[in-house]
């Protein structure tokens, strides 16, 4: 938790990032996912300094586990001194004991948004499904709880004015809106209307734009002018018995692979759950994602 301190800005962890939504779609299954459609409402979270403090992070905690279809778990949510926005104790349940920081007892608005975090390390635990070392792994949380419709909270928990700074998670306020965006793409709900916070609004909206150019890369039909070019010529170099990824350029997300049995071949991670897609190079074709099922338009 950033309390009136600096705010890392950008993508310094967009590759865990990519990474986490692979995992999801691995250990969920599409179908899974797809049970995600609706994140959790503004109404169901809100907190007003009227509510009674335990009584109203008791609801807000059953609204998270029932969001994350997690009907036997029970959260009992305390408040102490601490230098994390919250944490919880991740035992074999069904009871879970989440410690939230004091500062929300006279901030009751993000009570919800560091439940969704939270919640979510319940939801991984469950699972199975984590990665090694805590960076990494509190990376998956952010990324899991806005992939599945709570994170909208935490980035909207991010504020900033000319005396002071906010921000819950790990993500960065553009990481966050880069995973909300991909979820946006994916069930065409816009979290931008539940924002409160000018700076969310902002980030989401950067956020937008990084993922709408994962689907504007070769080999893919929606790349532009530029790229597709660039795509040619490292074809030709490939054809050619040149080494691949022409120039070793680490932005080009393609990779040329010859093949002694058959023709040259060229894969590029899917745009949806960045899972790496391996086609023939062969002029046009029409891929689709084992494991999120995108179906997508190729020009090899």
């Amino acid at each position: 938790m950033a309390d009136g301190g600096p705010v890392e800005h950008g993508y310094p962890h967009l590759e865990t990032v990519r990474e986490a939504v692979t995992a999801l779609y691995r250990r969920l299954s599409y179908d899974t996912v797809r049970t995600f459609p609706l994140s959790v409402a503004p109404v169901d979270v809100a907190f007003c300094d009227t509510d009674d403090l335990h009584l109203g992070a008791q609801r807000v905690a059953r609204e998270m586990v029932r969001h994350y279809r997690l009907p036997d778990a029970r959260l009992i949510v305390g408040f102490r001194e601490m230098t994390h926005a919250a944490n919880v104790e991740l035992a074999a349940g069904p009871e879970y004991f989440v410690e939230l920081n004091d500062r929300f007892r006279t901030h009751r608005r993000d009570i919800g948004a560091a439940l969704a975090h939270e919640v979510a390390h319940v939801y991984l635990h469950r699972l199975g499904l984590s990665f090694p070392g805590t960076r990494d792994n509190e990376i998956l949380t952010d990324t899991t709880a806005a992939y599945l419709g709570a994170g909208w909270l935490l980035l909207d928990a991010f504020r900033q004015d000319g005396a002071s700074s906010q921000k819950l998670g790990y993500l960065t306020p553009e990481e966050f809106g880069y995973v909300l965006a991909k979820r946006s793409l994916l069930f065409g709900e816009d979290p931008s209307a539940w924002f409160t916070s000018a700076q969310a609004y902002t980030a989401y909206g950067k956020g937008m734009a990084l993922a709408r150019r994962d689907g504007e890369q070769p080999p893919l039909t929606a790349a532009g002018w530029a790229g597709r070019r660039r795509y040619a010529r490292d074809r030709r170099h490939a054809l050619d018995g040149g080494s691949v990824p022409a120039g070793g350029r680490r932005e080009v997300p393609y990779r040329f692979t010859a093949d002694d049995r058959g023709p040259l071949r060229v894969s590029f991670p899917c745009p949806t759950c960045h899972q790496r897609i391996r086609v023939p190079v062969e002029g046009r074709v029409r891929a689709r994602c084992g494991l999120c099922r995108t179906v997508l338009e190729c020009d090899t």
